[in-house]
């Protein structure tokens, strides 16, 4: 890749003087270390770009997920029960009066997240109901929680 030195005689019968050192400059770009470089960040495109793909985190009845972190704070639990009852911790409350003790909770926290528990013989519509609810009253990030260790999605029904 390098560009060889070429020194000229002169032809005219009075020899020149060759001085030590002094050559022509090299005309060519060395590419070297410029594909090094290049080499080197499409490995870190190539591991990074799996990492930043962003997910929306939802967790079904029964199934094998793995749970939620932990956080600073005591999490905050909605429960649905099989006959209907709502509840927050382990308090019942009526669902008129549900949009408003949120918005009181929900001014007293640091986070907004919030989890919901729900009876797998709760029907849908109630569920969203009580979503709907919470969403209005100041949570916007949801967690549903499952019973892990339930069967997968792809396992065999018996």
């Amino acid at each position: 890749m390098g560009a060889g030195v070429t020194q000229n005689s002169g032809g005219g019968g009075k020899r020149r003087r060759r001085s030590r050192g002094r050559s022509r400059a090299m005309s060519e770009i060395n590419v070297t270390p410029f594909v090094d470089v290049m080499m080197v960040l499409l490995i870190i495109f190539m591991v990074a770009a799996p990492l930043m793909t962003v997910g929306v985190p939802v967790e079904l009845p029964k199934t094998a997920a793995n749970s939620l972190p932990s956080e600073q704070e005591e999490p905050l639990t909605i429960t649905i029960t099989a006959e209907g009852v709502v509840s927050i911790q382990t308090t019942e409350v009526p669902r008129e009066d549900l949009i408003g003790r949120l918005r009181a909770i929900a001014a007293e926290r640091e986070s907004n997240r919030i989890f919901l528990r729900a009876d797998g013989a709760v029907p849908y519509a109630d569920v969203v109901q009580v979503m709907g609810a919470l969403n209005r009253g100041g949570f916007e990030n949801i967690g549903l929680v499952t019973d892990v260790g339930g069967p997968a999605l792809d396992a065999p029904a018996n």
